[in-house]
């Protein structure tokens, strides 16, 4: 889908949210998150141990609300779970540069991996459909 040019400055601009997933019941989940837009696309770091990750494998809709004071722009999209590997890293890795925690330009991208690894953690991926504001 196409952002406008005011919807991409919101996205660009903030990094926290409110990620809603459905559980098993069909109740709804709701999780604050750090995000990184990368022009196309919605990404998130979680552990592959909780409800987010276990809810968007069953059920990949979810809702993206990103608040600012009275102002949103809510997301509703399709969720691609990463659990491993290069694109997971590079994920994750662009997450943390978003909430000011970059890795060094000489990180062993290898040692990197097999942190993420060790702590479980994984990527949730969202493509936008529809999008949502009053900013």
């Amino acid at each position: 889908m196409e952002f406008t040019d005011e919807q991409r400055q919101y996205l660009e601009s903030h990094q926290l949210a409110v990620l809603g997933t459905g559980k098993r019941d069909g109740s709804p989940q709701l999780s604050m998150v750090n995000y990184r837009f990368d022009g196309s696309h919605i990404l998130i770091s979680v552990t592959s141990d909780r409800a987010k990750w276990t809810n968007t494998r069953r059920q990949p809709k979810v809702a993206l609300l990103i608040p600012d004071g009275r102002k949103q722009l809510v997301i509703y999209g399709t969720v691609e779970g990463i659990p491993g590997g290069p694109a997971r890293d590079a994920a994750i890795a662009s997450v943390r540069a978003a909430m000011g925690n970059p890795l060094p330009p000489d990180a062993d991208m290898a040692a990197f991996s097999k942190q993420l690894d060790e702590a479980k953690r994984v990527a949730l991926k969202i493509t936008p459909e529809q999008v949502f504001g009053n900013n």
